[in-house]
């Protein structure tokens, strides 16, 4: 009987029918059973622990108790929240700041980028399988081809919205980098005029918004938090931390030592504002000393093979109407 089914399947959907039978099969189970493993049971035992522990250990099991995800209005995703996050503290963390830097601030905006992932990895699976039997019944296709044609998709649909945030973290911080030599500049301007630092950031802030908006997104992130009471050291060491940029961290260290030894802040900005000019000065240089070796390649695919055929075709030819001739 097996056997009968397996010549029917390769009779009708090629030589793979029953990899593909199979490969409907498993999606239909995982269809299935994904809610129910998603579903969460309450332990009867739960509450019998609950009220036999002594009042006394309550303390000490606190932190066992804190929940790694924090509710939220959007139901469904709190609904696949265990198999959408990651499952540490420390890897939720790492998300999360990985999305800031990309200008994702949002209280689900782990959750919607991992659901984001899944089901595109889901969806260009499945336009693969279809692509897959089609071929199979319409033309004789190797074996490899087909499993290619599977798999690729969908890793190009799961990886997708990974190269997509790294490339926003990449050019949110070009852009920090670019435009920090000038808030610096005004930030000198301020202090020198009579203003505090926090007075400072917070028109710095509203002067960036039009030239640099994601430099001045994280300087209000600042002024509001100092307006808000937290510690200015704190404050600017999360600044250097949401941002991820090494002239940033550089300026949180000259500011805490500067509050820390009670220096001028001033001084500190003028001198580390010269350096930052002289530093986007250099990477200027930089690129224009890598733009002729980026240009060889170009220059010679376009240029070369036009002057070869100007200056040697006519040769070519002569040559060969010579030969020509020599044959007749």
């Amino acid at each position: 009987m097996l056997t009968s089914i397996n010549d029917l399947l390769i009779e009708k959907l090629g030589p793979l029918g029953p990899l593909f039978v199979v490969a409907v099969l498993g999606i239909i189970l995982i269809a299935v059973t994904l809610p129910v493993m998603l579903k969460k049971r309450v332990d009867p035992f739960s509450k019998l622990r609950g009220s036999s522990r002594p009042s006394g250990d309550t303390s000490r099991d606190a932190p066992e108790k804190k929940a790694l995800r924090t509710s939220s209005k959007n139901a469904k995703l709190d609904k696949f929240a265990t198999f959408l996050e990651p499952k540490t503290e420390e890897e939720l963390s790492t998300s999360r700041l990985r999305m800031m830097r990309a200008g994702y601030r949002g209280r689900d905006a782990v959750r919607k980028f991992h659901a984001i992932q899944f089901m595109l990895g889901i969806l260009f699976l499945i336009l693969g399988v279809i692509y897959a039997i089609v071929a199979s019944v319409s033309g004789e296709v190797s074996t490899t081809t087909l499993i290619l044609a599977v798999i690729v998709p969908g890793g190009i649909g799961y990886y997708m919205p990974v190269y997509w945030i790294e490339r926003r973290v990449q050019t949110r911080q070009e852009e920090i980098q670019n435009g920090f030599p000038d808030a610096l500049d005004m930030l000198l301007v301020c202090v020198e005029a009579g203003q505090s630092l926090d007075q400072g950031i917070i028109r710095v802030s509203k002067e960036l918004k039009t030239g640099y908006p994601a430099l001045a997104e994280e300087f209000e992130i600042v002024a509001q938090e100092i307006k808000a009471g937290k510690d200015k050291t704190s404050v600017l060491r999360a600044f250097s931390e949401r941002t991820g940029v090494a002239d940033i961290a550089s300026f949180v260290t000259v500011m805490i030592q500067s509050q820390t030894f009670g220096t001028s802040i001033a001084e500190a900005l003028r001198v580390y504002a010269g350096e930052m000019r002289d530093k986007r000065v250099m990477r200027a240089e930089e690129a224009a000393n890598k733009l002729p070796t980026k240009m060889t390649l170009g220059t010679m695919m376009f240029t070369v093979p036009p002057l070869l055929v100007i200056l040697v075709g006519p040769s070519v030819y002569d040559m060969m109407q010579l030969f020509k001739n020599f044959r007749l």
